[in-house]
């Protein structure tokens, strides 16, 4: 419930709740038992949404919103795209959306809904003597899909890829989020509260240390390191990791992780103090994703998970340590959450024009994700793409 306790800190009361998931239900309901909750989305038509939610057929809806799941276009999935049960999730949602026809729609999802095929192709079956990809297995046909349900049915769409630490979050956390205006207006980017260095007159992303501050005398509740890992951990300062050991032991510390490619940074990772924390995962003593404490020899606790991802102190999390890494790992940031819902009553109250003052802020660590420059390269390729499946000089 990190996007509604976000609405809920800007404003906007929250009458109805979906989860599928028996754990997170069951964290729904010990927090907010007065409200009302569905499970499976795929088990309601929308006059049993509506009833539920204690609204009449005539009741007109301000918001939906969600993130449905995300595993198909995940870029540590298998990217089966609109194939995968799960990403039909997505168009189920949409279909909701548009009989419901809300003021305002908000779609949150990762990053890689930015690049996922209409169709994904294996990547053992690509290349060499294999034929070249179709126009609907290029990146970007699924989100181009989905713009062309939602604008078809009368829904202005902008969307961005976000840092939820330029809103306040202590995490760097990227996510994509679809705002859409049933008007036909185009809503105004989400305007930032904070940024990396301070510029554009904003203060300096929040911390570890800041996030954190009082819960050094607290107990701790957290998952244990394997010895062996916990050796060269006690060899490391906060904000190190693995290539901040002796070179000696770099491929003893990684075993046969040491030969594959990339990076690799989330091998042994300490957290630094005075920096945001990377994205919190759903197991922070995975090896390939460590997420250990500055100092002490233990991974992050519950504890800290809650304060990183801004839920409240008395905020309860069913089910075991593992269930609870996971429920909280798998949330949006409060303070995204809360960004979107100011932008969304500041749209309700008087039509915004997008604002100069943040012209140019770098929303994300990357280029090309606000919704002009991703569909102007996007259309571009496809358009290149079926230009040359026809055997036409593309210009």
């Amino acid at each position: 419930m990190g996007l509604d306790l976000g609405l809920e800190r800007a404003g906007i009361e929250v009458v109805l709740a979906c989860e599928y998931d028996k754990f997170c239900r069951g964290t729904i309901q010990a927090n907010r038992p007065n409200l009302p909750l569905l499970g499976d989305i795929w088990q309601y038509s929308t006059s049993e949404i509506r009833q539920a939610a204690g609204l009449t057929p005539r009741d007109e809806i301000d918001l939906v919103i969600g993130g449905p799941p995300c595993q198909a276009f995940s870029t540590a999935g298998g990217r089966k795209g609109f194939k995968d049960e799960r990403g039909n999730v997505l168009l189920k949602f949409i279909e909701v959306i548009l009989e419901l026809r809300p003021h305002y729609a908000v779609i949150e999802n990762v990053r890689g809904l930015l690049s996922a095929a209409l169709s994904h192709r294996p990547h053992s079956e690509r290349g060499g003597d294999n034929p070249s990809l179709l126009a609907e297995e290029l990146p970007g046909g699924a989100l181009l899909h989905v713009l062309k349900c939602l604008r078809g049915n009368g829904y202005g769409v902008s969307f961005n890829l976000y840092n939820a630490a330029n809103f306040g979050s202590p995490q760097v956390r990227e996510r994509v989020v679809l705002i859409c205006d049933r008007g036909g207006n185009k809503a105004p980017y989400l305007t930032p509260t904070h940024s990396a260095d301070g510029s554009f007159g904003l203060p300096p992303w929040r911390s570890f240390r800041e996030a954190t501050q009082g819960l050094e005398s607290i107990e701790h509740h957290y998952v244990r390191f394997p010895e062996e890992r916990l050796r060269f951990y006690r060899m490391l300062g906060p904000g190190q990791n693995w290539r901040n050991l002796p070179k000696h032991l770099h491929h003893e510390a990684l075993g046969n992780a040491y030969f594959a490619g990339g990076g690799k940074t989330g091998f042994m990772r300490r957290i630094a103090w005075d920096k945001p924390t990377p994205t919190l995962v759903t197991h922070p003593a995975m090896p390939a994703t460590d997420l250990a404490h500055p100092e002490e020899d233990r991974p992050l606790s519950i504890e800290e998970y809650k304060r990183i991802q801004e839920f409240p102190e008395d905020w309860v999390v069913v089910g075991s340590l593992v269930e609870q890494y996971r429920q909280i790992g798998n949330a949006v940031p409060v303070s995204l959450g809360m960004a979107i819902g100011r932008e969304l009553f500041a749209n309700l109250r008087e039509r915004k024009k997008p604002s100069m003052e943040f012209a140019g802020f770098p929303y994300s660590r990357y280029k090309g994700t606000d919704d002009v420059s991703w569909e102007r390269f996007v259309r571009g390729t496809l358009k290149a793409k079926a230009a040359e499946q026809l055997g036409l000089e593309f210009r």
